[in-house]
């Protein structure tokens, strides 16, 4: 089943962009104006994000938004035949501070968000860092399609360790030099123990991961803004939080990671991951971990 289904995407692959962004445009229609995938949820993570936003603003954001999604997976099946000559002209990184800090012999935590196009920020990283980029990935359900994208997202020696290994293979991955991604606005299932603080309008729950694991490894902590220029080419930007996040006190990373997040999301709003159920948790009093500077709600 892997070789049918690589074989089928490998295919495809071999369309010129123009006619897989054709493909695109009518899945688009399928999705947005046919089915409604999740378009209520949608619309509701845009009213809690830019309350400020008439609905018509809002409904543009979300048109561009699901353009940019199925770009987005579109993208990543053209990765398979991809050159790395054609990808470096269509994707960018402002990599020499980064590498500075690689060259000071310094761990690297790259802090993103979930925004487009992620199969590219993978690429980008491990292509051009002088120094091991480890990527954490979801294992997808499907065995075969699975190993399709380990595949794809190994092609530059990417260390990949999915969400369930990563526990158990961290200290053997730390024992040498080494960078990592780490999207860090994704949900916690451990609501009680999270860091709560205000995202936008409404408080949400932040995996203490990131924050407590840059101030124990004494890691430099980069955020990587991911811009999207034109349809199909990137650029991503580095910011340098700091060299050394061992001075941190528990929680204030997690803040400054919030407002350069929020930050980059409002200069390019259709392309943040929408469908994402950022806002499901509703916070209690009986959550001790409220890091904001605002008061709880």
């Amino acid at each position: 089943m892997y070789y049918i289904i690589y074989g089928f995407l490998y295919a495809i692959s071999l369309l010129p962009f123009f006619i897989l962004y054709r493909l695109s445009d009518l899945v688009y229609f399928l999705l947005y104006y046919v089915f409604g995938y999740r378009k209520k949820l949608v619309m509701a993570n845009l009213a809690i994000a830019f309350p400020e936003k008439t609905e018509e603003e809002k409904k543009i954001i979300a048109k561009q938004f699901y353009k940019s999604l199925i770009d987005t997976f579109i993208e990543s099946i053209k990765m398979l035949s991809l050159s790395g000559k054609e990808f470096d002209r269509r994707c960018t990184v402002d990599i020499d501070k980064v590498n500075k800090l690689a060259a000071e012999g310094r761990n690297i935590q790259l802090h993103c968000g979930h925004q487009m196009n992620w199969e590219f920020a993978n690429w980008v990283f491990s292509k051009n860092l002088t120094i091991p980029f480890i990527g954490i990935y979801q294992v997808i359900k499907n065995e075969s399609l699975s190993k399709v994208f380990l595949k794809l997202r190994g092609r530059y020696n990417t260390v990949l360790i999915s969400t369930k290994e990563f526990k158990t293979k961290v200290h053997t991955l730390f024992k040498e030099q080494y960078s990592i991604g780490l999207a860090a606005d994704q949900n916690t299932s451990s609501i009680g123990t999270a860091y709560w603080l205000y995202f936008f309008s409404k408080p949400v729950p932040f995996v203490t991961g990131p924050d407590k694991g840059a101030i124990k490894n004494k890691t430099a902590v980069v955020f990587v803004n991911l811009v999207k220029k034109k349809r199909g080419y990137y650029h991503f930007e580095t910011t340098v939080v700091t060299p050394d996040a061992s001075g941190y006190k528990d929680g204030e990373l997690t803040r400054i990671y919030r407002d350069l997040l929020e930050e980059s999301i409002r200069r390019q709003p259709a392309n943040y991951l929408w469908t994402h159920r950022r806002w499901r948790h509703t916070y209690e009093d009986r959550f001790e971990m409220w890091i904001d500077t605002k008061p709880r709600p």
